[in-house]
């Protein structure tokens, strides 16, 4: 579901819709450019009503999920796009999810003028996610099986509030005009508005020199024009991240895409080098002893991409680490066409088991141990890698590796 949300412009107030994805705000009107960053906690929206008496309305929350799931069972890893809201208080006569009213209608941000009481969120993350997960039949076909691990990437987590309004002893839909069967309003208690649900706006100026860091509205980290350095949008503001490239080969690539190279080991599973890596996953080829010393670096795609695109990419590029030349410092002026990054160096955190668990030539060694294998990351750096232009393709200088070019424009939009 692509969603779309009312923002007004912090520094002109002109109105500007947004993705709800998007966290770079680009006013048309007056030009500034400012990063979106939540006060502690996700993103609220409001579904659009009609209301004349806005402070008798209460409004519902909705946990509104998107992301990828990732499963590793006896069966290997399965995987699925999910994008769905499910209800999030228990409130009777609430229907299990708003469908798709988010789409057909643009969403606003909470805020003071959205009036009445805002009934708090009950539920429980991981019973809603289980919950959903079931829904969407991920599952299906393998009952018996243990669930070894299951983890969630590129997800957005946001509340998506459904306002009601009370009459006669009983609460109608405030967007339909529907009353909720079995519903009542007397022993309902909510919150007011609370100041801190409002984002925050960061100015898109480089902390260093001040120069602007320009990019689209789902980019998270952005380069630097005047000073070749990255940065990613953290919890308090702009976040310096290291940068690197990596040299193409004989000829110029028409692209570089963005990987999040993190430096782990899995203690539980003995892993702390490239050479107990290939040995754990049983990879096809003469381990050499140089590998002992070289650090274990998991190579996960900075951008979102389908979930088996995701996984297949992050998995040959992992193994086929070692075809990679010295890294050398991020210089915009000789990376060419750098790709957007649109997932978070937190989101890319998550998916170190699933990639070990896809590399794993036989998985008996491997899948019964991940519960308890932590991994322990010591450093992370947002590396680019070349892609040559193969008509239909990017393939990587290196390894060979190819992602589609349809698929990667379709991961915009994940």
């Amino acid at each position: 579901m692509n969603l779309r949300v009312e923002q007004p412009c912090p520094q002109c107030g002109g109105s500007v819709t947004l993705s709800v994805e998007d966290r770079l705000l680009t006013c048309p009107y007056c030009k500034v450019k400012n990063f979106l960053l939540a006060n502690g906690g996700p993103f609220r929206y409001t579904l659009p009503n009609k209301a004349k008496e806005k402070n008798r309305l209460f409004h519902a929350p909705y946990l509104r999920f998107k992301g990828n799931v990732f499963s590793v069972t006896d069966s290997g890893v399965s995987h699925k796009v999910l994008d769905t809201t499910q209800d999030g208080c228990g409130l009777p006569g609430l229907p299990a999810s708003l469908g798709l009213r988010p789409q057909a209608m643009p969403l606003t941000r909470v805020h003071i003028g959205s009036g009445g009481r805002f009934l708090p969120f009950s539920g429980q993350l991981r019973e809603i996610f289980a919950k959903a997960t079931k829904l969407h039949n991920l599952t299906e076909g393998r009952k018996d099986e243990t669930v070894y691990h299951q983890a969630y990437i590129g997800e957005t987590l946001s509340f998506i509030y459904l306002p009601l309004l009370p009459k006669e002893d009983c609460l109608f839909d405030a967007v339909l005009g529907e009353p909720l069967r079995g519903s009542s309003a007397n022993t309902l208690k909510g919150e007011p508005f609370q100041p801190n649900w409002q984002p925050r706006f960061k100015a898109a100026l480089c902390p260093r020199c001040g120069g602007n860091l320009d990019g689209e509205g789902d980019c998270l980290a952005l380069i630097c024009t005047s000073c070749d350095l990255v940065w990613q949008i953290g919890k308090e503001g702009l976040e310096r991240t290291v940068g690197k490239v990596i040299p193409g080969g004989s000829q110029k690539p028409a692209l570089h895409l963005p990987f999040w190279r993190i430096v782990a080991e899995l203690p539980a599973l003995r892993i702390s080098s490239f050479a107990d890596f290939a040995e754990r996953t049983n990879q096809p080829f003469i381990i050499r002893p140089e590998w002992r010393s070289q650090e274990m670096r998991f190579w996960v795609p900075a951008f979102k991409l389908r979930p088996e695109i995701f996984l297949r990419t992050a998995k040959q590029i992992t193994i086929s680490q070692r075809q990679f030349g010295p890294e050398r410092d991020m210089q915009l002026k000789k990376t060419v066409n750098p790709y957007p990054v649109t997932l978070p160096l937190s989101e890319a955190r998550q998916s170190l088991k699933v990639i070990l668990a896809a590399s794993a030539a036989s998985g008996r060694n491997i899948f019964s141990q991940l519960s308890g294998a932590e991994a322990e990351m010591q450093t992370a750096a947002l590396v680019y890698l070349p892609f040559d232009d193969r008509q239909l393709d990017w393939m990587q200088s290196h390894t060979g590796t190819v992602i589609g070019k349809s698929v990667l424009h379709f991961g915009r939009k994940l």
